[in-house]
């Protein structure tokens, strides 16, 4: 099993998003929602140590579309060199696979599930807030943008539209609460969201000249 300090080493230094701090509350997180629900914690708290592991941040040249699926690899090397199972192993490396809100693999484990909550979790409230303005940093993008229709409507930007931290939020942020697996993680976000949706909506009003 990957200890705190092992894991801390493979994740980049100060990074707003998805350092270190940011694996250590989802793992809190999903200890807290395994537990109450019976999940493998050996499994759930390997997948939540290495599940950003590699190529998470943005950038040109970086792996950030298909961080899972290197993040998994990743896993698979560390728990063979611990002596895990192959059985084990697969079943950390699905639950990071598919603990991506854009991920193509659904979680199809309860371990899967937790993780994938656990994560999300971490994108509503007020770290929530706090990690997607960081994101849009690292992205070189502004906190906020006016959307168009087309985006609005179908999630798709004119050519020329500026993504913003207010676009994700309009995205995905806000349809989140939606998207949970668990009962322990729906009872969460539903306090988190209230605290990030009352702040993208005052964004948006001071933006605007309204507030």
């Amino acid at each position: 099993m990957p200890t705190i300090e092992e894991a801390r080493q493979w994740y980049a230094d100060r990074d707003p998003v998805h350092g270190f701090d940011h694996v250590q509350r989802v793992l809190k997180l999903a200890q807290r929602i395994g537990s109450e629900l019976g999940a493998d914690m050996e499994i759930l708290q390997a997948a939540a140590l290495l599940h950003d592991v590699t190529d998470a941040a943005p950038g040109e040249g970086g792996g950030r579309a298909n961080h899972e699926i290197t993040s998994a690899a990743f896993a698979g090397d560390v728990l063979r060199g611990e002596g895990w199972s192959e059985a084990r192993i697969e079943t950390v490396q699905h639950c990071i696979r598919a603990h991506r809100f854009r991920s193509s693999e659904a979680p199809q484990t309860l371990e899967a599930k937790v993780l994938f909550d656990a994560d999300k979790l971490d994108v509503v409230g007020a770290f929530g807030v706090s990690r997607t303005l960081g994101y849009a940093q690292q992205a070189g993008e502004p906190p906020f943008a006016e959307p168009s229709t087309r985006f609005i409507e179908s999630g798709e930007r004119e050519p020329d539209e500026t993504h913003s931290a207010y676009h994700e939020y309009l995205f995905k942020l806000r349809n989140v609460a939606g998207r949970l697996y668990t009962e322990p993680a729906k009872r969460i976000a539903a306090q988190r969201f209230k605290i990030l949706q009352a702040f993208f909506e005052q964004l948006a009003a001071e933006a605007r000249g309204e507030a």
